[in-house]
């Protein structure tokens, strides 16, 4: 039965009708231009149809609604079909609990933990400070609306070099280091505030990444199953219980910004579309929520972010199979001149959006006013498939719901990448401590110490091997934290990032999949099983066929590898349209992976722990060079990428893992970016120590290329003595070498017994520690 339309009379006098109907399209098109709300002419046409149906013409309201769910941003209209062949087949494993706005995992009989990962670039690149601080608020809201209490964040970032060079177009003509020092303070200062430790993440640098900075920030949470909660609405009838911070101008159109590229009036037009953020409110806003989810006076439960209210509420009430009736006049408001389409759309932060039944709204309310928390009942679930908005006692908005929040699937062209014939490198360096020098100390390589220490890890007293490893006097990189998963217990979560934009540059299928078996090295690094990852997938334009097709190509690289490798894949999100000003960014999938740490006790790190020590490279050196910090180097271009085996790699990581379980690791790090020449070195920092080690007879023509090369799923792993027989023991059957053994000071390379090169450890560390240089951090 077909709901009959609202009679004029009730209808809103204070609302805008847009006379779609009887404009020509090209008048559409402008007003949707001028509106900013992003409409494509096959969408102003699904409008123009579906208005004339119901014989009036839209509202404001209506076509700001719209307009936010059917933005790139919210709809996914061009990712969507790609992304549900590859990862659905993941999402249907036993271990996954929830696939809601934050993966949920299973973890011990009654726990559970929560992953996502999201992005926040195009804010971050007009307003660095505010962009990064609301992205870390945003995250911890998704980990919040599936009932789980967040306990570690994570930040993978990409700028332009730091170092400046030519003038280079961006919005707002803001420098590379503006914006690198704008996003690390918004990221300290919101996370730090609201308590949540910054656990992992990494930095890098291209004049890719100038124009459009990347700004991904994840996050993991923990929670009892029984206090997972649905993101969808349970029962007509309930209350729509809005709880938060009030609503502004800020943020209003974000989807719509984001859902588009940069441009030279993107500093000045989109400035209002970056939120204003308040890890103030947030804090005691999560613990409300978490006493109320544990109270069971929360039935369904969604976060108030890109779209708003309009998005929130769409969503939450239309995966019920219901509709709605709000009132826009109970929305608490810090401008009370906001018009009825600003509050439906604004994107103003610390809010979310709970489903609860009548009986329940009074202790609701009076929960959350013991938190000093705003929260307000500004709806309800009807059994209906159209949603009512009422401002000031009118109508101002009247739709089917199904309209609305689920628009087709946008069939864009996909052009398949071109791979070229890619050639294997001449690596004929003979200055093998010059080779390591300038591997370690490119902007990629040196130490992140200067951000890491602005960031607090040890909120909350769960980091059990925190970010920097080694002595106290000389930090030096890992390869994952450690998270203790329950106070005085022995399972713990390890959690680490990766990415490979360069390879996926040169072939994205391939550099995906690279990128899934680093996470997975980092993860068997510390002693932890690879069980999830979330990932966020940022590339340009999807309209350019180029584009998608390797947009497609990554996706397909991360499931294969992921299903090898044993990664359920229960989140992700998908960041297009990064570029604009004559620049695109590289295809840049990041990716957020947790591990299973059985006996947090027996945890590893990178860094070398006493002198006569056997130091072994577990896995095959292979010779391709393609995407590597060598190859960055030196403009080295069409090298070929190494090629993924996971396979290979999950079995040498399961040996690994008995091998740690028996005792017989002192130290392991993974062999990534800048090769066995960076590993090593990092190692060596750590433990304040040093190395002699054989690089000849690796397998490759010259110990440069040894040093140099990344691929083969490698590790360098530090053995007691003592332990060797049992550790070769082990490792029968899998590729390996005795390198060498840790020594007191200098680092040495030797080729068949002969010393060839001796580095000085010391100065090559102080150097590498300043590398970046102390950011000035001023927001």
């Amino acid at each position: 039965m077909v709901e009959p339309e609202p009679p004029e009379p009730e209808w809103s006098e204070l609302v805008t009708r847009i006379r779609f109907q009887s404009l020509p399209a090209r008048d559409r098109a402008r007003i949707s231009r001028e509106n900013r709300w992003g409409f494509s002419a096959p969408e102003l046409a699904r409008i123009v149809a579906y208005f004339r149906g119901v014989g009036r013409d839209p509202t404001d309201v209506e076509l700001a609604g719209l307009a936010q769910s059917w933005s790139e941003h919210c709809s996914y209209k061009s990712s969507r079909p790609i992304l549900r062949a590859a990862f659905r087949p993941l999402q249907r494993d036993p271990r996954v609990l929830g696939t809601g706005d934050a993966g949920v995992m299973k973890l011990g009989p009654r726990t559970a933990y929560a992953l996502r990962i999201e992005s926040h670039n195009h804010p971050s690149a007009i307003e660095p400070y505010g962009g990064a601080a609301t992205g870390i608020g945003g995250i911890l809201r998704d980990i919040l609306a599936v009932g789980a209490q967040p306990v570690a964040l994570a930040d993978p970032l990409f700028f332009g070099p730091l170092d400046g060079g030519a003038p280079v177009a961006t919005a707002g003509g803001k420098s590379a280091r503006y914006l690198y020092e704008g996003v690390i303070a918004g990221i300290r200062d919101y996370g730090n505030r609201v308590g949540v430790p910054t656990v992992t993440g990494s930095i890098g640098f291209a004049p890719e990444y100038l124009t459009n900075p990347l700004v991904n920030v994840g996050s993991i949470g923990l929670l009892p199953r029984s206090r997972l909660r649905p993101n969808r609405a349970l029962a007509a009838g309930n209350s729509l219980v809005l709880v938060g911070g009030g609503t502004g101008r800020d943020g209003i159109g974000g989807v719509a910004f984001a859902s588009q590229e940069l441009t030279e009036a993107s500093d000045e037009e989109s400035r209002g579309a970056v939120q204003l953020g308040n890890p103030i409110l947030k804090e005691p806003l999560m613990r409300a929520c978490l006493e109320a989810y544990d109270r069971g006076l929360v039935g369904g439960v969604k976060d108030l972010g890109g779209g708003g209210l309009a998005s929130a509420s769409g969503e939450l009430v239309h995966a019920g199979g219901f509709g709605s009736v709000i009132d826009l006049d109970h929305v608490p408001l810090r401008d009370p001149a906001l018009r009825p389409w600003e509050i439906w759309i604004s994107e103003s932060q610390e809010r979310m959006l709970l489903d609860v039944k009548p009986a329940h709204v009074p202790e609701l309310l009076g929960l959350f006013r013991k938190y000093d928390v705003p929260a307000s009942v500004v709806g309800t679930v009807v059994k209906s498939e159209f949603e009512t908005l009422r401002h000031a006692g009118r109508i101002v908005a009247h739709l089917r719901l199904g309209f609305r929040i689920d628009p087709p699937p946008a069939r864009r062209p996909r052009r398949a990448p071109s791979v070229k014939d890619q050639k294997l490198p001449i690596v004929k360096e003979s200055d093998l401590a010059g080779l390591t020098a300038e591997l370690l100390l490119a902007p990629d390589s040196v130490s992140r110490e200067p951000i890491l220490r602005v960031y607090d890890h040890e909120v909350m007293g769960r980091t059990v091997v925190k970010p920097l490893h080694g002595k106290v006097e000389t930090p030096s990189h890992g390869d994952a934290a450690v998270l203790a998963a329950e106070p005085g217990g022995a399972l713990g979560l390890a959690v680490a990032v990766a990415s490979q934009p360069f390879a996926c540059a040169h072939d994205p299928n391939r550099g995906a999949a690279l990128a899934v078996e680093e996470l997975a090295r980092n993860l068997y690094s510390v002693g932890a099983r690879p069980d999830a990852l979330t990932n966020c997938l940022n590339f340009g334009n999807p309209e350019d066929p180029r584009v998608l097709g390797g947009f497609e190509a990554c996706v397909r690289g991360i499931a294969s590898a992921s299903k090898e490798l044993g990664f359920a894949v229960p989140s992700g999100n998908v960041s297009f349209y990064n570029g604009g000003l004559g620049r695109e960014i590289l295809p840049t999938p990041v990716l957020l992976g947790v591990g299973i740490v059985p006996d947090i006790g027996k945890a590893v790190t990178s860094d070398l722990k006493e002198s006569g020590d056997l130091l072994y490279l577990v896995g095959p050196t292979e010779p391709e060079l393609g995407g590597s910090l060598f190859a960055r180097q030196r403009g080295l271009r069409n090298l070929a990428v190494p090629r993924p085996d996971p396979n290979s790699l999950r079995r040498r990581g399961e040996r690994l893992l008995r091998a740690g379980k028996q005792g017989d690791l002192r130290a392991v790090h993974d062999v990534s970016d800048g090769g066995l020449a960076v590993t090593l070195a990092e190692m060596s920092f750590g433990g304040a120590l040093g190395f002699e080690v054989e690089v000849a007879g690796l397998g490759l023509a010259s110990s440069a290329h040894a040093l140099a090369a990344e691929g083969g799923s490698r590790w360098v792993v530090e053995v007691a003595p003592d332990r060797a027989n049992s550790f070769e023991k082990v490792l029968r059957g899998e590729p390996w070498v005795r390198l060498g053994s840790v020594t007191p000071r200098e680092g040495v390379y030797r080729q068949r017994g002969e010393a060839v090169a001796r580095l000085d450890l010391h100065a090559l560390y102080r150097s590498w520690r300043e590398g970046l240089g102390r950011p000035t951090l001023t927001a």
